[in-house]
């Protein structure tokens, strides 16, 4: 048996080592290499949309697919004309979590960022994010530490969190669900409402990216175990 975990610990390691020189993007089924360098194709996906408003904070009023719209052109405009950045939606209009992950797949060497804003207990602030591929990691890690600079406070929030969603499993290319904060947190939501603020938060975002894109994962520890697990289903926890 010992001989057996040995062997399955090697083979895993090889894979990854293997794997060494695929530090650019491409589609990968699993992601179980190092993350993405060199790319220029960015996907922003501006969470919720239509009829799904997402969270709506009670002290402002203000809908997360609305903030998260305003976020995701925000971090465009940041990386500029040095990257292909493309809006999954550019609108108020809803689009299906498997489309998304439809749609991120047909761009092989690209990242998929998906932006959101928290809803929680009311004492929880400060942003979040989840990531599940190998690939996903040092960029995720470039993006927490990002808008931790930019939050003045974080309070009971997970920070970086290794979770299977539809969004951070499913599709083939590197991907990150980024909260950017708690809604539900009246003092963070009225930060949200400004557009100082989420300039701020936007700026820090694209950073972490063009970041990522020069150095690879130098920097950000290293990379985590591979996960074998099926695809994220709607059956599944809420996201």
């Amino acid at each position: 048996m010992k001989a057996l975990f040995l062997t399955l610990g090697t083979a895993a390691t090889c894979m990854l080592i293997s794997c060494g020189d695929m530090s650019g993007p491409g589609r990968d089924a699993w992601g179980h290499r190092p993350g993405p360098q060199g790319f220029r194709t960015v996907i922003l996906d501006a969470g919720h949309g239509g009829h799904d408003s997402g969270a709506v904070s009670r002290s402002t009023g203000q809908k997360e697919k609305d903030l998260t719209l305003d976020l995701v052109k925000r971090i465009k405009n940041e990386l500029g004309l040095s990257y292909k950045t493309i809006l999954l939606r550019r609108s108020d209009h809803f689009v299906d979590l498997d489309d998304r992950v439809v749609f991120a797949n047909r761009h092989p060497n690209a990242i998929l960022i998906s932006v959101h804003c928290n809803s929680g207990p009311s004492g929880m602030r400060g942003p979040e994010t989840y990531y599940w591929r190998v690939d996903s990691h040092g960029l995720a890690a470039r993006c927490q530490r990002a808008m931790e600079k930019v939050s003045p406070v974080e309070s009971g929030n997970r920070g970086m969190v290794r979770r299977r969603l539809r969004l951070t499993r499913n599709p083939e290319i590197p991907c990150l669900l980024l909260e950017c904060g708690y809604l539900s947190h009246p003092a963070e939501a009225r930060l949200l409402q400004s557009a100082d603020y989420r300039q701020k938060m936007a700026s820090a975002i694209a950073e972490a990216i063009r970041e990522q894109s020069n150095r690879g994962d130098a920097g950000t520890g290293p990379l985590p175990p591979p996960l074998y697990a099926p695809l994220s289903r709607p059956t599944d926890a809420p996201e």
